[in-house]
């Protein structure tokens, strides 16, 4: 039972498919064989589809709008199957839960500041702008409008996963979506419960209000840290006495998963944000879990996504005509086209980033809506808001635009940011990290060696580390080097430098680079000295080295 949702219902749990007269587990085989052919046909095909402009979300979506009612008829789902929100917890509470215990905190503190704009004001702005559309266009009160902009509001990672994978892209870059993507719902799901509860009237008067908030805020995920904390140190001390077989590790973990949303769900608060609490206070503290159950709880993410893709997709091929087509495919254009870039691409234009206009491009068109938005709009049937059932048609609307849209376009376009000309070095290239945003001017107190003086200190007992801090685009533009340079990408040489300095360092750095003042070289001189390692900006970079007679080396580059 859901205390921030309508308790589950008692209706019975079935696929519907044309009445025949055999045996009652027959009714199984044809769903079975569904996610069955399913599964083993796009497991095959992965290797097609990861080269195609297409994603697996497309495919399962794809396939059950097809079996479901609106096509072929061959069987539906009733948005209010039991078996529904089953596979929807689930799937939510496994893929926060990942989601927390899989954030790498590290490079959030180093690259918080594009996160932050686009999680903050970015998602508010969304929410207003899609909730506002939804009241002109299909006639739904405020709150139920407001709804429905917060379950478009979050963002889909399964279907950014190329994007994020992409290496031609810069490091921050692909970190800031990663982490708007794999944190949006822990802003998402407080607006939304919260909405809910104004369009059921379940808190009133100022007491009400407060005691919500806190069993929402602070209670449940406070039950799920303990839940996750605890259950970690339990299967640590059990291990160390009687040793515990990976396969049973695994299932441990799963089940702590569920324990933390029902533990949420128990003391009044949101299991979904128990969840997430539960990764987060696992990820945070010294406790660990198997990386078995990491490995596991990925597969079985993926699994419970396809197979929610597929069963959403059923459901939805009987609910789009209910919204009109030409109404919906509208607003899930205005949704896709212009809510989203407008919020996000506008508060990064304003905000003082280090990115250039095709990276804020890049980042505020590749937002998303996927199976958490389904997930979300379910949350408004099952609590009984009123109009819940357009809410679930309308978001519906939009995923499915999306799933194709973004699918298909979502690796295209990063590759045709990374496809820039050789010669063009972007600010996002010589970052350091995402918080460079803050720094416009170059830091010109960093030390400085002259090629003379690093000629002499190389030929050393103790020679400094030579490193090429140029961008991708600057090394294809240019192949020549300072012999025995390491080259590392700026937007990598924080955490490089993080690292090396746990390690103990090197004797010394002496970083180069082709920008105006030796810019980046210096910056990251700052930041190595910064962690207690010896370092200069070489003046004039590989260009003054050559220009005194030093020789150079030609590198080869892997297209």
């Amino acid at each position: 039972m859901l205390p921030m949702v309508r308790r589950l219902r008692g209706a019975r749990m079935g696929w519907n498919v044309a009445p025949r007269h055999r045996r009652p587990h027959m009714d199984l085989l044809l769903p079975l064989g569904v996610v069955a052919g399913a599964l083993v046909a796009t497991s095959l095909a992965a290797g097609l589809v990861e080269r195609a402009a297409m994603s697996f979300p497309i495919l399962f979506l794809g396939v059950g709008l097809v079996l479901g009612p609106g096509v072929t008829g061959t069987t539906a789902i009733a948005l209010d199957d039991p078996a529904l929100l089953l596979i929807a917890v689930a799937t939510l509470s496994l893929v926060l839960f990942l989601d927390a215990s899989n954030l790498d905190l590290d490079g959030l503190r180093r690259d918080w500041w594009v996160p932050a704009l686009t999680l903050g004001p970015g998602t508010l702005l969304t929410i207003a702008l899609v909730g506002a559309a939804a009241v002109l266009l299909f006639g739904l009160s405020w709150p139920v409008g407001l709804i429905a902009g917060a379950a478009l509001a979050s963002t889909d990672a399964v279907t950014l996963r190329d994007v994020l994978r992409d290496r031609r892209l810069p490091v921050g870059l692909r970190r800031s979506l990663a982490v708007e993507a794999g944190t949006n719902d822990l802003l998402v799901l407080p607006i939304l419960l919260i909405l809910l509860a104004v369009a059921t009237g379940e808190a009133v008067g100022v007491a009400g209000w407060a005691w919500f908030a806190v069993q929402l805020l602070l209670i449940g995920p406070a039950a799920g840290a303990l839940v996750g904390v605890g259950g970690a140190r339990l299967m640590g001390r059990v291990d160390r006495h009687t040793p515990i077989r990976n396969e049973y590790q695994s299932l441990y973990g799963v089940g702590l998963v569920f324990l933390a949303f029902v533990a949420g769900e128990a003391v009044g608060g949101s299991g979904f944000l128990a969840a997430f609490a539960a990764g987060g206070a696992v990820s945070v503290s010294n406790t660990t879990l198997c990386d078995c159950f990491l490995d596991l709880g990925q597969v079985l993410a993926e699994v419970l996504m396809l197979a929610a893709f597929t069963v959403f997709g059923v459901v939805l091929s009987g609910l789009l005509g209910s919204v009109g087509w030409v109404a919906g495919i509208g607003f899930a254009l205005f949704v896709l086209v212009i809510a989203r870039p407008v919020a996000v691409g506008g508060v990064l234009s304003v905000a003082r980033t280090a990115l250039s206009p095709r990276a804020i491009a890049l980042i505020a068109w590749n937002g998303p809506r996927g199976l958490a938005s389904l997930l979300l709009a379910l949350l408004a049937v099952e609590a009984g808001v009123p109009g819940g059932e357009a809410v679930f048609a309308i978001v519906g609307m939009v995923v499915t635009v999306s799933v194709v849209l973004h699918g298909s376009t979502s690796t295209p376009l990063a590759g045709l940011y990374a496809r820039r000309d050789c010669g063009e070095v972007l600010p996002e290239d010589r970052t350091t990290s995402a918080t460079d945003a803050l720094r416009e001017t170059d830091p010109q107190d960093a030390p400085r060696i002259d090629v003379g003086a690093l000629a002499a200190r190389l030929d050393g007992p103790d020679p400094p580390w030579v490193i090429d801090v140029r961008s991708p685009a600057s090394r294809r533009h240019d192949p020549t080097v300072i012999p025995g340079s390491r080259w590392l990408p700026p937007d990598e040489v924080a955490e490089w430098i993080t690292n090396l300095a746990e390690a103990g360092g090197p004797p010394a750095l002496a970083m180069w680079c082709t920008c105006p003042r030796e810019a980046t070289a210096a910056r990251i001189t700052v930041l190595a000295r910064e962690h207690g390692i010896e370092a200069w900006a070489i003046r004039g970079g590989r260009q003054a080295w050559q220009d005194a007679g030093h020789p150079v080396a030609a590198i080869d580059l892997v297209p």
